[in-house]
């Protein structure tokens, strides 16, 4: 048994300080100006010295950085952060994303938030002679356009600001447009939860057949559900 000494910190003030700098650093990467360190104080409830002294370790770590505008954003260090949660997600998502290309005989894919874009993770082809539409990994659209963006949205918290089309995305648990990405092209996407509030995800299929994107709504719903429970 461990005896902590009179005077000494406990483990509740360095979890609280890890949990503040965690905050800090959240908030700083989603903030496209970045933020000053009144900013980080008020956000923390914290005084100002308190919010510089984890300014400054999460600059020595090389996550932020200071502007010549005295204002902290993102730095190098965040990628490799980002690298590995790309990582993680792609393994969980690649298994399923097999299985219901196979199933449904259509493309599916994987695609996250990447500022405001959505990007492709991961794209599966089906088995198969059976005709299909292809697109690349790395493919990117405005978050504002499509299914998937719907669905990447809606794995969020709700936001007084956001568009209908997003609530109803999220209450249904999955989005279906057509024409918004590509012409002729219907778009099925379901949110992924879990994923993490850096990583905003969704599962996506795509095809020319109205019949098919409407009937595979369970299925892909299904899919995000066993993506998520592989991330847990």
């Amino acid at each position: 048994m461990t005896t902590e000494l009179p005077g000494s910190p406990s483990r509740t003030v360095g979890s609280q300080t890890l949990a503040r700098g965690l905050e800090a650093l959240k908030a700083i990467a989603d903030a496209r100006d970045g933020l000053a360190i009144n900013d980080v104080a008020e956000l923390l409830g914290v005084h100002r010295t308190i919010a510089y002294r984890i300014l400054n370790t999460l600059s020595d770590a090389k996550l932020i950085h200071r502007s010549d505008d005295n204002r902290y954003r993102g730095a190098a260090g965040l990628l490799h952060l980002t690298s590995a949660a790309h990582d993680a997600i792609r393994a969980a998502a690649l298994p399923v994303l097999h299985d219901v290309a196979n199933d449904l005989a259509s493309t599916v894919s994987l695609l996250i938030r990447e500022g405001s874009d959505a990007v492709a993770l991961a794209v599966v082809e089906p088995r198969g002679p059976s005709y299909h539409v292809s697109f690349a990994q790395g493919s990117r659209h405005p978050l504002n356009r499509g299914a998937a963006g719907l669905a990447i949205q809606a794995s969020q918290p709700p936001l007084s600001s956001e568009a209908e089309d997003v609530r109803i995305a999220r209450a249904n648990g999955f989005a279906i447009t057509f024409g918004e990405v590509e012409p002729n092209m219907y778009g099925l996407a379901a949110p992924i939860k879990g994923s993490g509030p850096d990583l905003a995800a969704c599962i996506n299929l795509i095809t020319t057949r109205r019949e098919v994107a409407e009937g595979a709504a369970t299925a892909i719903v299904a899919a995000a559900e066993r993506i998520s429970s592989r991330l847990g």
